[in-house]
C-alpha cells in the first residue's frame, strides 16, 4: 500500500468504527497502537481521545502480559523496544496494571485475520488471549472488536481451545458482526 493508500484506509476505519454504537456509547476503550502493515489506529485514537472517551494503551510486560496506561493525545506515546520483538509505541504515563482493562466498555483488538465464526488469529505471543481469559474470569462482557483490512476477513482461521470469538470486525468497507 502507498502512504496515501495506508491514509485512507486509517480515516475509512476510524470513520467506521466511530458509527458503532459500542464505541459512540463507551466511556472507556481498551485499544493499541498499529504496527508494520495493520490498519492505522491513530486517527481513531485520537478521535476517541477528542470525544472524552478513556483510552487504555497496552504496555508489553516481559511475560507477553499487558499493563496498560491512558493515552493522552499524540506526545503521550513513547517508542520501547522490546528485547527479541519489535518496537511499539506504549503510553509513557502512569501503569494501571493489567485489571485496567475490566473497565473497559469495548475493546480494540489487533490481529491478522477474522473467520466467518469471529475467530481472530493473533501473532502468537498470547498477549490478547490473556486479555480475553482475563475479561471473562472477571465477568466483564465489553464490545470485542478486532480492525482489519477487508483482505483479512477469511473463511476460517486455526483455532485453539484457549481463543474465544470477537464480536465484530471493522473493516474500511464496514463492520461484520458475529453475535
Amino acid at each position: 500500500m502507498t502512504a496515501d493508500d495506508r491514509r485512507e484506509t486509517e480515516a475509512a476505519l476510524a470513520a467506521r468504527a466511530l458509527e458503532l454504537p459500542e464505541l459512540a456509547r463507551a466511556r472507556t476503550v481498551a485499544a493499541y497502537v498499529s504496527v508494520g502493515s495493520e490498519p492505522g489506529t491513530r486517527a481513531l485514537l485520537d478521535a476517541l481521545h477528542t470525544r472524552g472517551v478513556r483510552v487504555l494503551l497496552p504496555a508489553l510486560m516481559a511475560d507477553n502480559d499487558l499493563d496498560w496506561g491512558a493515552y493522552d493525545g499524540q506526545g503521550s506515546l513513547v517508542r520501547i523496544q522490546h528485547r527479541g520483538k519489535m518496537a511499539l509505541l506504549e503510553p509513557a504515563g502512569e501503569r494501571l496494571g493489567p485489571d485496567a482493562v475490566l473497565s473497559a466498555d469495548a475493546v480494540l483488538l489487533p490481529g491478522l485475520a477474522v473467520d466467518a465464526r469471529g475467530m481472530r488469529l493473533g501473532r502468537g505471543g498470547g498477549s490478547y488471549d490473556r486479555v480475553l481469559a482475563r475479561l471473562e474470569r472477571a465477568g466483564a462482557d465489553p464490545a470485542l472488536v478486532v480492525l482489519l483490512h477487508d483482505s483479512e476477513v477469511v473463511d476460517r482461521v486455526p483455532e485453539e481451545p484457549h481463543d474465544r470469538p470477537v464480536h465484530a470486525v471493522i473493516t474500511p468497507s464496514g463492520v461484520r458482526r458475529f453475535r
